[in-house]
């Protein structure tokens, strides 16, 4: 008998096969749901486990595992971006350098433990060499995780105020993570994806966002499902690179430009795996400790699914 296994997960170019109804685990049935925007899902699954199989934010995991949400990830990393373009400022500031952060307030779309503002404050401060103890993180949302604790610099957006405005007029006078059209709002870090670019050529940084969880119960049932759910994204993802770089891609997605950027410097834009992804996994680990997001370390090994650690593709 087969499993029907309820999902959650966005559409786009590596997981197109598999929302398509194309593929399917040995053995089991995705069925999906559709969540928009996507972080609100990632909520219900870490305050609910509303869902048997759900694409995660990277940081949102660590932190619900530590709190004890019970899922267990997979090494099957969907979403990968750059992020000195996600740092903005009011040229009102007239800041000239990333250390002129330091002693700002400084915006975080929605939580602090959102992965787009660790990774950008992991590039200010080993990049840039910024203080991050020295700004006030300004929140404009919660956190997933309820029962996580800020640090003491961490505040949230007062009632009532909006944090695009608050950018634009140059009351708040940086921003991680937001999306303003507007004159005097531009990025902090000139030709950021060029400088992305150059920093995954020159250090190897290429960070992960989301990779997928499985609901413990679901582990223990069935193990064999995650190595099952595993090769089916991978399958998925080898269609999609096979088809991109033969360009007779015939959708459009929004990562598909970073994919085919990407792919001359390391020759698959979308390792799944630990090993692959090893000294990204240990660097986000890292920060998300050094930030005041964990409180123990943890080994990679130790946040994936037993039968997936060996696994890559």
């Amino acid at each position: 008998m087969t499993r029907t296994l309820k999902t959650l997960t966005r559409t786009q170019g590596n997981n197109y096969a598999i929302k398509q109804g194309d593929l399917q685990p040995e053995g089991f049935r995705f069925e999906f749901e559709e969540v928009n925007p996507l972080p609100k899902g990632f909520r219900r699954m870490v305050r609910n486990l509303d869902f048997d199989v759900s694409e995660m934010a990277l940081t949102t995991y660590l932190c619900a595992r530590e709190h004890g949400v019970r899922f267990t990830a997979l090494p099957i990393f969907l979403v990968r971006e750059f992020h000195h373009g996600a740092i903005l400022h009011n040229q009102q500031a007239g800041f000239k350098h990333p250390k002129d952060l330091e002693g700002q307030r400084v915006g975080v779309n929605r939580g602090y433990t959102v992965t787009t503002g660790v990774w950008a404050r992991a590039i200010l401060e080993r990049q840039y060499g910024v203080d991050l103890n020295s700004i006030t993180w300004v929140l404009s949302g919660d956190e997933h995780v309820e029962s996580w604790q800020a640090p003491g610099n961490v505040v949230p957006l007062a009632p009532g105020l909006n944090m695009e405005e608050e950018l634009a007029s140059g009351r708040l006078p940086a921003a991680i993570g937001v999306k303003v059209d507007h004159p005097e709002v531009e990025t902090l870090i000139p030709n950021a994806y060029d400088v992305s670019l150059k920093a995954l050529k020159e250090t190897g940084l290429y960070p992960i966002n989301h990779l997928m969880v499985i609901r413990d119960d679901v582990l223990a049932e069935y193990p064999e499902v995650a190595k099952a759910v595993f090769d089916t994204f991978v399958e998925s993802k080898t269609q999609y690179l096979r088809q991109l770089n033969a360009g007779v891609w015939s959708h459009s997605f929004s990562t598909d430009q970073l994919h085919r950027d990407v792919t001359p410097i390391l020759g698959d834009p979308l390792p799944y795996g630990i090993e692959p992804n090893r000294p990204m996994l240990d660097l986000l680990v890292s920060q998300a400790l050094r930030q005041g997001i964990l409180t123990r370390k943890v080994s990679v090994d130790e946040v994936f699914a037993a039968g997936t650690r060996h696994l890559t593709g």
